[in-house]
């Protein structure tokens, strides 16, 4: 089974300056395929003499090398490659519906390098007896790579060296050697259970605002008072260095200071989140007593986007709430609800167990005693009591045993859905093609080299947009 690791690393200064050339000029590389794509496409629409030519989706970068660009042979053709691979493969995506278009890289936020086997090697040391990771090639050294392993690992076919907020990661994933457990077994097993036992081995979640994640059996994911007064502290100090940030110089080295204590207040915020909710998640799924865990089906995406604006017949706009919209989808986003659901799959499947979704709809309004649904049953934000038996308990307890009811019906009815999954993931080495690609003759014009792409096109001899024939018997982590 595939799993992911992501490994905290510890450059020299001099070696933070190579990684960051391998960062800029991949995104460089990625970015002219992007703009590439964008000008056949404008010019496939607007001229009679194209229409109806292919848009290439080729993966040759050297026709981006010239003398304007020399700087790009400062670093190992593979970075090159490896960029324009990166940018076929998410047209691979694109293509198959997994994602949108690509897009051009920004240089703020979260930066990495994709590096495959021709450029690093993992040896242990002798003396040590702890595994190193060396990069580079003799014309292109960068050298012993320190990290720490705080997990076992076995070494990949090719990982991602990222800088986030001033700090350094190793990230790649691999198989563990481990069979994955499929739902459609896991599914056939809960079935053989009756109501009654299967309500001992459920687990209901309603999630919300006051209090992210209530489980039916009383327990409460939320992050702990230091951490809130932590992260108001971090988002007081984010204002303020935001302020600060628009004062200063473009280019400056202060300017550059500034924009790594910025994003070390947004760090902080998604650490803990990502701890909290790691950890409860572990030890849901570590629990022998549960192996049916039942969520709502929430659209979070659509649920937080801005509202539309309403334009009066005299051409100004009117109020559309969008301030109070805003405080709303921030309280959403930072509860973590789509963070919850994506780390309690994955794990429940390596431990055979089921994560359903079920139906929202009036879940807060519905008794789990008796079932009647009525706008009556909750009189205030955090009170549920029915008006027909008369349950007086927790509002979001109360919804999360409801939602665990509707789960086990859903499983007995055998109304489960199985979403198939897709794949399109990082293809093996033998598809990513030459080292660099060959820079056009001397004597060929535009038109021969653009006759060649189109019979080549044709031929259907450029390399599968990522699309995999076979998908893997395992999923990353």
């Amino acid at each position: 089974m595939q799993t992911g690791k992501r490994l905290r690393a510890y450059p020299t200064p001099a070696q933070e300056q190579i990684l960051l050339q391998w960062i800029g000029h991949q995104r460089f590389i990625y970015n002219a395929k992007v703009s590439e794509d964008r000008y056949y496409w404008a010019f496939a629409k607007k001229a009679v003499s194209l229409s109806g030519t292919p848009v290439p989706v080729d993966q040759e970068y050297a026709r981006f090398i010239g003398p304007e660009t020399s700087w790009l042979r400062e670093v190992p053709s593979q970075i090159l490659r490896n960029g324009a691979v990166r940018w076929k493969q998410a047209m691979g995506r694109f293509f198959s519906g997994l994602a949108r278009k690509p897009v051009f890289q920004r240089k703020d936020g979260r930066q990495s390098v994709w590096i495959t086997s021709e450029l690093f090697r993992f040896r242990t040391n002798d003396e040590t007896q702890f595994e190193e990771l060396i990069l580079g090639t003799k014309k292109f050294p960068v050298g012993v790579l320190p990290f720490k392993a705080h997990t076992p690992y076995s070494r990949p076919a090719s990982l991602h060296v990222s800088v986030e907020a001033g700090k350094w990661f190793v990230s790649f994933s691999s198989d563990d050697g481990l069979p994955e457990p499929k739902e459609e077994d896991t599914i056939s097993w809960l079935r053989m259970f009756s109501e009654e036992e299967l309500e001992g081995k459920t687990l209901g979640f309603d999630r919300g605002v006051t209090i992210p994640v209530m489980a039916s059996d009383g327990r409460r994911i939320d992050f702990s008072s230091v951490q809130k007064i932590r992260m108001e502290k971090k988002e007081r100090a984010k204002k303020r260095w935001q302020r600060k940030l628009s004062r200063q110089v473009k280019g400056s080295n202060n300017r550059k200071e500034s924009k790594t204590r910025l994003s070390r207040t947004f760090e902080y915020a998604k650490n803990v989140r990502k701890d909290v909710i790691h950890k409860a998640t572990h030890d849901l799924v570590s629990d022998p007593d549960r192996t049916l865990f039942v969520v709502e089906d929430l659209k979070v995406k659509n649920m937080t986007k801005r509202p539309e604006p309403k334009q009066e017949d005299s051409g100004g706009y009117a109020k559309n709430g969008a301030r109070a919209k805003a405080g709303l989808n921030w309280a959403i986003l930072s509860s973590c609800w789509g963070l919850f659901v994506v780390l309690l799959s994955y794990k429940a499947r390596r431990s055979g167990k089921l994560v359903i979704k079920v139906s929202p709809q009036f879940s807060s309004q519905e008794c789990a005693r008796c079932g009647h649904i009525h706008p009556d049953n909750r009189p205030s934000q955090a009170g549920f009591v029915c008006q027909r038996c008369g349950l007086a308990d927790n509002a979001d307890l109360n919804a999360s045993r409801v939602i665990a009811k509707r789960g086990i019906r859903l499983l007995l009815e055998g109304k489960v859905p199985q979403k198939t999954i897709r794949r399109c993931g990082i293809g093996k080495l033998k598809t990513l093609g030459p080292e660099r690609s060959e820079v056009k003759a001397s004597g060929e014009d535009d038109k021969t080299r653009r006759t060649k792409r189109l019979r080549a096109s044709s031929a259907k001899e450029e390399l599968p947009l990522a699309r995999s024939e076979t998908p893997p018997t395992a999923q990353s982590a």
